[in-house]
């Protein structure tokens, strides 16, 4: 008879064959794996984190993926929480990727700014327009009196500009006044910086300290349908001024002033 069968004479199991009464030790690389994926799971949306968290998803994909194999062979037992650690541990990933590039998306957006949709010229500008049969979108020509509306729903607009202004050391101060409206749904912020002067050599400075100014233009936010207008000082010598959206960002808004 085999001994595969029966057990030999001396009363022993043949190799790998468990004691009937035996009882299966829980996998480790299972609980390993299931541990692993909690942790993934509950910090696979942090910012920063996330990027931990996506290598701790693997490796609990890999000992849960052990840890099945163990108990799929009756080794071990704890099949369950091999595929809920496994399961767990996908699910991590897929989160950090979604929340990484949402993130990603984000970030840009702040960092780029606003971006233009259009423009609102004046008659000239538009019949100018209108006469050329393959008219770009370029805003770093804009004439004063032209509004600029970027896709967070504010609008921009240099109204006036009015040079020859003397300060108190005797240098000439060009002032620039300039127009912000909010059409869209939520708050907008203004501010001073987002104005900076532009001479014909192309050097671009900051606005300047006039003695004399009057309406000057602040910082703050804009509710919604909200609008504000106040001046901005420059050194004499302008060509240009120019809109930025952000601080991190170039300028693509321009008006020629000269």
């Amino acid at each position: 008879m085999s001994e595969q069968q029966y057990p030999r004479v001396d009363g022993s199991r043949p190799y790998g064959q468990p004691a009937p009464n035996t009882v299966l030790s829980t996998s480790a690389m299972a609980v390993t794996g299931l541990v692993l994926g909690i942790v993934a799971l509950l910090t696979s949306a942090l910012p920063i984190i996330n990027n931990f968290s996506f290598f701790l998803a693997a490796l609990g994909a890999i000992f849960a993926i052990v840890g099945l194999v163990a108990t799929v062979r009756k080794t071990r037992k704890g099949k369950v929480l091999a595929v809920v650690g496994l399961v767990l541990s996908v699910v991590s990933i897929v989160v950090v990727l979604a929340s990484q590039s949402m993130y990603s998306a984000a970030i840009d957006k702040a960092v780029s700014g606003p971006s233009v949709v259009g423009s609102s010229t004046s008659a000239a500008n538009d019949q100018a327009a209108s006469s050329d049969p393959s008219p770009k979108e370029d805003y770093s020509n804009l004439s004063v009196g032209s509004a600029v509306d970027l896709d967070d729903g504010l609008s921009v607009c240099v109204q006036s500009v009015q040079p020859g202004l003397a300060n108190y050391d005797g240098s000439e101060i060009v002032a620039v006044a300039v127009t912000y409206a909010n059409n869209g749904s939520r708050e907008a912020s203004f501010n001073v910086f987002d104005w900076k002067a532009q001479d014909a050599q192309g050097a671009q400075r900051n606005t300047a300290y006039y003695s004399e100014a009057e309406n000057e233009l602040n910082s703050g936010t804009l509710a919604p349908g909200g609008t504000v207008t106040g001046n901005v000082y420059f050194d004499g010598g302008v060509s240009k001024v120019l809109y930025y959206s952000n601080m991190f960002s170039d300028s693509t808004v321009a008006w020629v002033v000269s």
